[in-house]
């Protein structure tokens, strides 16, 4: 009865993974041992590394005890039956011809005698099996007999019916493999599903491996499993190593470079590696390389490595290594294209993770520049106000001086239209600061608006009146009240309202409006003026910047009040919406969150 490897442990004993399948060739087996008259039958599998695994025995328990979960290598197998008389499908191969030489006894001998010696009696070192070929004629199993119950070799008739169940045994293992092989696919799939889903969500190095690591593991049925990343191009970082069990995985640096040059030409071939004890070396390592990785693996207590290189497009990122423990079954050619699959995906991932990375550093420098920015213009702005405030206290007091003449008091009041614009731009330069300081949040209360525009209509009337511009208020009977700070509210409208006269030129009109809509504070400011083109419209609002717009640069201004107003409406968590065609006018709508 064949059998050679030792039994494997029954946490790792492979086995059919489909039980209707089991199920099947157990009957088969059943069935010879209780219909065709033998005391035992087995039937095996053909497995991936050339072993015939037995995965149904029936009869006499103590075979069973010893021959399930064992292999056998095919080839011995098929040397066993050169000779052998052909009985259809069966092969029979007599003790007879047994070199008596060669003591190497293999397989499962039951201790019997025959029972006389006649020729037809059975011989316990007799061998019965039927080598199970499919169509395309490639051995998938084996059937195999033993202990008739009448002490004789098969005759005529029991040969027969034992071809019979031959047959049947050979479209059961092909069905069983077929399936296996199937739910293996799908397994395989589930597992990248996951993993994908896992870590394609993640934008970190360190949740991408802890999200698929599970995944991983139990999806390959590996002990564990750890991955190396490269460092990137043009950068002397060494990369990471990650373990599935958080373990410190320590790699020396010669296994490092072995491993990356390794991946790199396996990523340029998109080949996966198995590497093990006694099996001829698919990775790119000449024989010192793949001892020095086998000594690794055995200090690790490590029977075989599948060697996975990530990466996408042109470029490898890292490698995957997913490990089993000695017992454990061998890599088979599913799992190995499942993890090049997974190879391509984890290695996309981890090239978004690092962008992401990247622009997240870059992000956090622009706010760090920006901050600064605010910090500079801030303390500028602050040691400028004092001495202004000198220059126009001494401007007041000479002009009212009675010895000045007409020349020099002409002087004078130059000098404090001057000082008085720069002081503007002092003050707006600290409103900017303070309101695009994240650490300077709005303390929110209820702001009546209709008051507030009531106070901007007194403060800018009298320059639409000069202008003879028609200013235009249409406010709601009743308060509306928004949440907000009173001062910087009152400064958007403010400075709405005054760019609004400021560009429309003269006879033409303005109109402020307010009212609550929903949940909503409206504020509409809408003028005749010069309006604005597409192109500044995309970089209104931005600090300094002045339309290109002769019409517009006439004028007075330091490009800050619509950022002015733009910061503070966004720290009250509003929006603003502007609409304006060229030499056709402007209306801004504010929106803000109503008490």
């Amino acid at each position: 009865m064949p059998a050679d490897t030792p039994a494997l442990p029954d946490d790792r004993r492979p086995s059919l993974e489909d039980a209707a399948s089991r199920d099947a060739l157990q009957l088969i087996a059943e069935g010879v041992t209780q219909v065709a008259g033998f005391g035992i039958a087995a039937i095996s599998v053909v497995r991936e590394n050339d072993m015939l695994e037995s995965v149904a025995i029936a009869g006499n328990e103590e075979a069973r005890a010893e021959l399930e979960g064992t292999s056998t290598p095919v080839g011995r197998l098929l040397a066993e039956i050169t000779d052998a008389d052909d009985w259809g499908l069966l092969r029979f191969v007599p003790h007879e011809r047994l070199d008596p030489t060669d003591g190497d006894t293999w397989g499962w001998v039951p201790d019997i005698e025959p029972i006389d010696d006649a020729p037809d009696a059975w011989h316990p070192l007799d061998l019965l099996i039927a080598p199970l070929y499919d169509d395309a004629g490639v051995l998938r199993g084996s059937l195999a007999m033993d202990l008739p119950v009448s002490g004789r070799r098969p005759d005529e008739a029991q040969r027969a019916m034992l071809n019979q169940y031959a047959e049947q045994a050979g479209r059961a293992v092909v069905v069983a493999l077929e399936r296996e092989a199937l739910a293996q696919q799908v397994r395989m799939a589930q597992a990248t599903r996951r993993i994908v889903r896992r870590a394609t969500a993640q934008l970190s190095l360190d949740r991408i491996f802890a999200e698929s690591q599970e995944a991983m593991v139990e999806g390959f049925q590996a002990a564990g499993m750890w991955i190396q990343t490269f460092g990137r191009r043009n950068d002397d970082s060494p990369g990471h190593i990650y373990s599935s069990d958080g373990a410190h995985v320590v790699l020396t640096d010669e296994l490092r470079r072995i491993a990356e040059a390794a991946a790199h030409e396996a990523w340029r071939i998109q080949h996966v590696a198995v590497i093990a004890p006694g099996r001829a070396s698919e990775s790119p390592l000449d024989d010192d390389q793949n001892e020095l990785v086998l000594s690794f693996m055995r200090a690790i207590d490590v029977a075989s490595i599948l060697f996975v290189p990530l990466g996408a497009g042109p470029e490898c990122v890292g490698n995957l290594a997913l490990t089993r423990l000695r017992g454990g079954p061998d890599w088979t050619e599913a799992e190995a294209a499942a993890a090049l699959d997974i190879g391509h995906d984890l290695g996309r991932a981890i090239l978004n993770a690092r962008t992401f990375e990247r622009e997240h550093r870059l992000v956090q420098e622009l706010q760090a520049l920006d901050a600064y920015k605010g910090q500079l213009i801030a303390t500028v702005a602050h040691e400028l106000k004092n001495p202004l405030a000198s220059v126009l206290g001494h401007l007041e007091m000479l002009e009212s001086s009675p010895d000045l003449s007409g020349t020099t008091k002409g002087s004078l009041a130059a000098m404090e239209r001057g000082a008085q614009r720069m002081v503007k731009v002092i003050e707006d330069l600290l409103l900017l600061s303070k309101v695009g300081d994240p650490e300077n949040p709005v303390i929110a209360r209820p702001v009546d608006l209709r008051q507030v525009v009531d106070d901007v209509v007194d403060l800018v009337g009298l320059a639409a009146q000069q202008k003879r511009i028609d200013l235009r208020v249409e406010l709601p009977d009743d308060s509306v009240v928004a949440l907000g700070d009173a001062t910087e509210l009152d400064r958007v409208c403010a400075n709405l309202a005054s760019n609004a006269v400021k560009y429309t030129p003269e006879g033409g009109a303005v109109t402020l409006r307010l009212e609550r809509v929903a949940e909503e504070v409206v504020l509409t400011c809408a003028d005749q003026g010069i309006g604005i083109s597409e192109d500044d419209l995309e970089r209104l609002g931005t600090e300094f910047f002045r339309s290109s717009n002769p019409l517009a640069v006439s004028q007075p201004g330091t490009g800050l009040g619509l950022a002015i107003v733009r910061r503070i409406v966004d720290r009250h968590d509003g929006r603003i919406d502007i609409e304006s065609e060229l030499g056709r006018g402007s209306t801004f709508t504010v929106h803000l969150p109503a008490a």
